[in-house]
């Protein structure tokens, strides 16, 4: 008797190596919400849901301007592993921008609304100057390196050509392979692709007319194509996993991005980034 009720209460996942309660099957629900940084629970959470067969499907729900480019790399690569053992939907809401962007490419289909922001295609490498500044204030620095570029960009001194035509070379191939992404994820020549990473944002309306999205809705749509495409039942509950922290507050968002400029980057935004700025071309 007891036997039979465990049997009917739990079931033994041999990947944990114990007996797990069982939930009944649910979609699963990801917020990507924010400014996105290389983030291992999130990563974490992503295998979990892999791994779970009462996840019977996963909405990614994106309401990001990016953030590092590794950080949008960590997600699209999780969320790929994932999309071969159950199906994977995006959900843009208010905006999807930049790394938000690269990590709605890793869904087997993407939905915004009409006016959500979509796009800024590209990586920027950022830094501050302050050399006259601190000439004005009696203040100097100096560094011993290993090689002529080991210090630069460094805001201590202006950049010099070399060391502007090495950030812009990692600038670039970062670029190319976020274009790659693009046209691969989104089924575009090249070129085309290419044109449309310029940095601009596009509302949804015209984001579907450029390919990038393939439909305007939100979660409602998305659970229809679920039931349509995958036979996936619309009744099933949704499991939230809100494991990235939330950035209400604008003005930290771009404390965070610019204090990348400044203090060391352990403390900020890691390596590249792919975020969209208002004042960018649209």
């Amino acid at each position: 008797m007891i036997a039979a009720l465990v049997a009917f209460l739990a079931t033994y996942d041999p990947a944990e190596g114990r007996f797990v309660l069982r939930r009944g099957d649910y979609i699963a629900w990801l917020d990507v919400v924010g400014v996105i940084a290389e983030d291992r629970r999130l990563e974490s959470a992503i295998r979990d849901i892999a791994k779970d067969d009462d996840a019977k499907a996963v909405i990614v729900y994106i309401s990001s301007p990016g953030g590092s480019t590794y950080g949008a790399e960590q997600l699209f690569v999780e969320l790929r592993k994932l999309a071969d053992k159950k199906p994977v939907v995006a959900v843009i809401g208010t905006m999807g921008a930049s790394g938000g962007y690269l990590t709605a490419l890793a869904a087997d289909r993407t939905f915004a609304r009409e006016s959500s922001i979509v796009g800024s295609i590209g990586v920027l490498f950022q830094t501050v100057e302050v050399s006259r500044l601190m000439d004005k204030l009696g203040i100097s620095a100096e560094a011993i390196t290993s090689g002529p570029l080991k210090a630069e960009p460094s805001p201590f001194k202006p950049l010099s050509d070399r060391g502007r035509v090495a950030v812009q070379d990692l600038v670039n191939k970062a670029y190319e392979w976020f274009v790659g992404l693009v046209a691969d994820r989104r089924n575009l020549p090249m070129e085309q692709a290419r044109q449309l990473a310029d940095g601009r944002v596009f509302h949804g309306r015209e984001a579907l007319e450029a390919g990038l999205i393939d439909q305007i809705g939100g979660d409602r749509e998305a659970l229809d194509w679920l039931a349509r495409e995958r036979g996936i039942d619309r009744g099933l509950p949704y499991r939230h996993f809100p494991v990235q922290p939330v950035f209400s507050d604008l003005a930290e968002q771009g404390a965070r991005i610019i204090g990348k400029s400044v203090f060391p980057e352990r403390l900020t935004l890691d390596g590249l980034i792919s975020l969209w700025h208002p004042d960018q071309p649209r």
